[in-house]
């Protein structure tokens, strides 16, 4: 077992009413001036009223300028309001576009240069604002990473914030939250939520630990993700979704990502596809390649997915577990290939180009890919 470092938000609080903790954090965190960073559609459906209410009389002011794929303008946006309101806290209340939009606020806010300038890996200098974070998707993990993805808008490309100074203080993960998600983004963030567990176990850095958490995501994403997006108002379903998401944020915060993410950027950065949506679009055909790499845990992904391989071969086992993976996209009714979102095929040279760069997730990867395997891979997918 090689050397690893075990990465996770300070303080975890799960289960159905969870949100009614938020005051003791609040107050055990020295927040008196918090900045609840949202979208306008949390706001609009009352969710930020229920935050509100909890808050009692606290003093705080409402950020709901972040969109899907958050650009830097957005983080920018975001730390004026934080610095001319003298907040001393960020509750960020979303999806992972949320709480990555407060992430990068809460290190941004005590620095004076640029914010590219701490796009990478440990170049934030300090503990940045204290974050309180609570998802209402069940997929990214972001609540327990020490992650920020920002899209740059100039170079077309998705870029990332790494540090252990951006780690929530306070991760909040209620089910009831998950409520008010539309059918199709339960469907993209469950899916996207396989694909960090799946990822994380497949993982060149995986531990004992990490593989714990993401076997036992797989396992609970294949029976619960069906049931939540089938009845939007199953509540166990929804709760066993949240851990699921949570557990599978753990073990890729830890063990990282690897193809799928380094290929799903592009289609981000140049295209604005949702960042899950991208996920799941990639996953059968870049498991496809990657399962000569292990074929071994591809047995075991396959029996958490549901699938009965006792009497498999090792690869025909593999071949199961890519196709549970594409059956469980297209029972959410994800949509298949590149071209149903009018990629162009021609755009596939400069994808794989970009992804190519992407060396931070690529090696993680348990099967190593030249560029032109990538074109080959995007191609399939198209």
């Amino acid at each position: 077992m090689n050397i690893s470092i075990f990465r996770i938000a300070n303080k975890l609080i799960t289960g159905n009413g969870a949100t009614e903790k938020l005051m003791d954090e609040v107050v055990r965190l020295h927040i008196e001036n918090p900045l609840i960073v949202t979208d306008k559609v949390l706001e609009s459906v009352g969710v930020i009223n229920q935050i509100k209410v909890i808050l009692k009389n606290l003093p705080h002011d409402v950020y709901s300028g972040v969109q899907p794929e958050p650009e830097i303008a957005i983080v920018e946006e975001c730390k004026r309001m934080f610095l001319e309101g003298k907040h001393d806290g960020l509750i960020a209340v979303g999806g992972g576009s949320a709480i990555d939009i407060a992430k990068a606020v809460s290190a941004y806010a005590k620095i004076d240069d640029h914010l590219k300038s701490i796009f990478g890996t440990d170049l934030i200098p300090e503990k940045g604002f204290p974050i309180i974070a609570i998802p209402t998707t069940a997929g990214t993990g972001s609540e327990v990473t020490n992650i920020s993805i920002l899209s740059d808008k100039e170079e077309q490309l998705k870029k990332g914030i790494v540090s252990d100074f951006i780690l929530p203080d306070v991760a909040i993960v209620a089910p009831e939250m998950t409520i008010t998600m539309p059918k199709s983004v339960t469907a993209a963030s469950g899916i996207d939520a396989l694909v960090h567990a799946i990822e994380a176990y497949i993982s060149v850095n995986a531990s004992p630990i990490t593989d714990a958490l993401a076997i036992h995501a797989i396992k609970l994403i294949s029976t619960n993700l069906p049931k939540a997006y089938a009845n939007p108002a199953n509540i166990q379903a929804r709760e066993q979704m949240a851990i699921a998401s949570l557990m599978a944020g753990m073990a890729f915060g830890n063990a990282g990502v690897g193809a799928v993410h380094a290929l799903a950027y592009p289609l981000g950065g140049r295209f604005h596809i949702p960042h899950g949506v991208s996920n799941a679009l990639l996953l059968p055909y870049v498991m496809e390649w990657n399962k000569i790499s292990c074929l071994d845990r591809f047995r075991e992904i396959a029996v958490a997915l549901g699938e009965n391989v006792q009497d498999l071969t090792d690869r025909e086992a593999a071949d199961k577990a890519v196709f549970a993976m594409d059956y469980l996209c297209r029972a959410v009714n994800i949509p298949k290939g590149l071209r149903s979102f009018q990629i162009p095929e021609s755009a596939i040279i400069d994808m794989a180009e970009d992804a190519s760069k992407i060396e931070r997730l690529l090696k993680n990867n348990p099967r190593v890919f030249s560029k032109q395997e990538i074109e080959e891979i995007y191609r399939s997918a198209y």
